[in-house]
């Protein structure tokens, strides 16, 4: 058996809790919700995903371009509409008020999406 002197075994035991609090938070980060994921519609292969996107009123929604040809994000009833998003390019809308919002690409009208805004 290992006898440990007074100051070895503060460092012992400071080493314990320094491993306890990382193990700790790495446990919190990983169940932290993927807010930039929940928040992005992509483009690609000329498809929005996700197709329906449920959001509270004010959240900001990023539509990002990652198809290899320029698209274009316009609401139904003329609430927002971006300019030519090519390759990498985002735009961003902020949906204030409740409601059901949907959108289609400008250029590729069979491209649809919805957004679902609650209060």
């Amino acid at each position: 058996m290992c006898n440990l002197t007074k100051r070895n075994c503060f460092r012992v035991w400071c080493l314990g809790l320094c491993l306890l609090v990382a193990t700790t938070a790495f446990g919190i980060i990983l169940t932290l919700p993927a807010v930039a994921a929940d928040n992005e519609v992509d483009i690609d292969n000329f498809a929005f995903t996700p197709k329906e996107l449920t959001v509270k009123a004010g959240t900001a929604i990023v539509f990002h371009n990652r198809d290899d040809i320029p698209h274009l994000v316009v609401g139904a009833k003329g609430e927002f509409h971006s300019k030519a998003l090519d390759t990498d390019d985002t735009f961003e809308f902020t949906f204030a008020k409740p409601g059901t919002y949907s959108y289609f690409c400008g250029l590729h009208p069979q491209m649809q999406g919805k957004v679902v805004v609650t209060p």
